[in-house]
């Protein structure tokens, strides 16, 4: 190999890793800004920030596909989640926002539905028995529409347990503020 030729040669591989440099160092923070994050009891991502009321302890956070946040009371069958969803929605009625949260369970079965404020609107709570592969559970569900954003609260557990941990799923929503980004 000739001078030039390795000089060509290392001109070429030591473009790539400049390049790289150059992307982690530009292109990889602007990304960052679209990340989301969850501290001190506030999720923050591109179009929303919202604050939920803390949890015990014994409500360990863990990753559950389409939701914000999700919170599991290990050993119990309990599970707590929240989402917002600031796109891609027209404009729904409360009650249609809670069927399409009921949407994978069978056997449904309403049990109460009630209209409360939430953040200076108006949710609807609903508490509602079904099966989830057949497996039957308890459903404690609320739906807010807040500054074109659906926000949707879900909490889970086997029947006749719910009430055991039913205070922390209401202090988790009277913590609930939310701020519209941009």
């Amino acid at each position: 190999m000739t001078w030039s030729q390795g000089r060509k040669r290392a001109t070429k591989n030591g473009a790539m890793p400049r390049m790289t440099l150059l992307c982690l160092l530009v292109v990889m923070p602007l990304a960052g800004c679209h990340r989301t994050t969850f501290e001190d009891s506030v999720l923050t991502k591109p179009a929303v920030r919202y604050r939920i009321g803390k949890l015990p302890a014994y409500w360990e956070q863990v990753r559950l596909e389409d939701n914000d946040l999700a919170f599991a009371e290990e050993g119990t069958g309990r599970a707590l989640s929240v989402n917002a969803t600031c796109q891609g929605h027209d404009d729904p009625s409360l009650q249609v926002l809670t069927r399409h949260l009921l949407a994978g369970f069978t056997d449904r079965q309403e049990i109460a539905e009630q209209r409360i404020p939430m953040d200076g609107r108006e949710a609807l709570r609903s508490r509602h028995l079904a099966k989830m592969d057949g497996v039957p559970v308890q459903l404690e569900l609320v739906v807010l529409k807040k500054d074109n954003c659906v926000f949707d609260f879900t909490y889970v557990s086997p029947p006749g347990l719910a009430d055991g941990r039913m205070a922390d799923f209401d202090a988790l929503l009277a913590g609930f503020e939310s701020e519209r980004k941009g």
